[in-house]
């Protein structure tokens, strides 16, 4: 078997996650190849919907509302340092954002939620529930639907494609290598090390890292690892440029830098479907409609389907492997939130640093416990 030149790091997966780990570990000063299987793969980083959200997340799971929180404080400053080594403005706006409620008992039962989980904390955990005028005050141009809003600071939005752009740039200015249309078809752990079959091609490392989000299901057993990840299907519209209306980007709805609108409220379990459908789409207008009526007579330019990755409980799947040391999987469906806390607290533990405290939760023996 000969292998390719040895680095210290193989990361499989060149979506968000795997980019942002890869540029943390190189950042670091590691020697570190992605393999990225190219567009034949599904890809979850190029049909994100861009939102940096902390509200709602982990109201069943306290720990991972400080993961989130976390890492969208670090947001600001790692968009700073990615635009400092390349030039490329990911276009973050942290205005806070709303979600939007077209009924009073859907705002009561979010905003018991969110109360159950700042008592949860017991920390301060920033939101604010919202009346008709209130909301109207913030987004003058809500519609008469709209019966409140819960609003949290910390949310906003970047672009997920200029992130990608600044996370390769950044890896590779750094010194890192992407390896791109690289499919794995063999993962072998022998002598303390990582041997990775790409067609006839061995590549050769002392860490991996598994961060091919779907894909991890099929690779993880091989070093003793589990994925259980699932596909679910999210629909998105654009819209055509629009002068500037919604500063405040929504659960739904979100108005980019260059003026366009995408719309997007959906999660249904297809398999690995990533079509369209009409049915879902006329329903995903006609909410962003009620929300805002100026939306009725504007033009849509493209559409598209992708898949996210969801584990059972919709949690990561953060895990060192025991059987095979040096292996790690890293699974969520929340790349561009946490991607600061990826690139920085989760790389440092994935060079031999403390594991973070608040990831204690996410390993894959939880699911076992859950079935039990």
């Amino acid at each position: 078997m000969t292998a390719a030149a040895d680095v210290d790091t193989l990361v499989i997966g060149g979506g968000l996650v795997g980019l942002c780990v890869a540029y943390g570990l190189a950042r670091a000063g590691q020697r570190v190849r992605v393999l990225d299987e190219g567009d034949v793969a599904f890809r979850a980083a190029r049909g994100n919907f861009g939102l940096v959200w902390v509200q709602g997340k982990g109201r069943d799971r306290p720990d991972y509302a400080r993961w989130t929180m976390a890492s969208a404080r670090q947001w600001p400053a790692f968009a700073a340092e990615l635009a400092q080594r390349t030039g490329v403005d990911v276009a973050l706006a942290q205005p806070g954002g709303l979600t939007l409620c077209l009924d009073d008992s859907e705002l009561a039962e979010r905003a018991a939620g969110l109360r159950r989980l700042r008592d949860d904390l017991g920390a301060d955990y920033p939101f604010d529930v919202l009346d008709p005028a209130q909301v109207r005050a913030l987004s003058p141009h809500v519609g008469p639907q709209v019966r409140g809003a819960i609003y949290c600071p910390l949310d906003g939005h970047v672009s997920p494609l200029r992130l990608l752009r600044a996370l390769v740039q950044a890896f590779e200015s750094l010194g890192g290598e992407l390896c791109t249309d690289t499919r794995v078809d063999e993962l072998i752990y022998r002598d303390n090390g990582f041997h990775v079959r790409c067609g006839p091609r061995w590549q050769a490392a002392s860490r991996l890292v598994l961060a091919a989000g779907l894909g991890n299901q099929r690779l993880a057993p091989a070093v003793g690892l589990r994925a259980p990840v699932q596909p679910n299907r999210g629909q998105i519209l654009v819209t055509e440029r629009l002068q500037p209306f919604l500063r405040h980007p929504t659960m739904q709805v979100r108005q980019t830098e260059d003026g366009v609108v995408q719309i997007g409220d959906s999660m249904e379990d297809v398999g690995f479907d990533d079509r369209t459908s009409l049915a879902q789409l006329a329903r995903i207008a006609d909410r962003a409609v009620r929300c805002f009526p100026l939306l009725a007579d504007v033009n849509i330019v493209r559409t598209w389907g992708a898949l996210r990755v969801m584990s059972p409980d919709g949690f990561p799947v953060y895990q060192a492997s025991t059987q095979c040391p040096g292996a790690f999987v890293v699974t969520c469906h929340s790349g561009v939130t946490l991607a600061a806390q990826h690139a920085s607290v989760l790389a440092d533990w994935i060079i031999g640093g403390r594991e973070p405290p608040h990831m204690a939760g996410f390993k894959a023996e939880r699911f076992d416990v859950q079935a039990a």
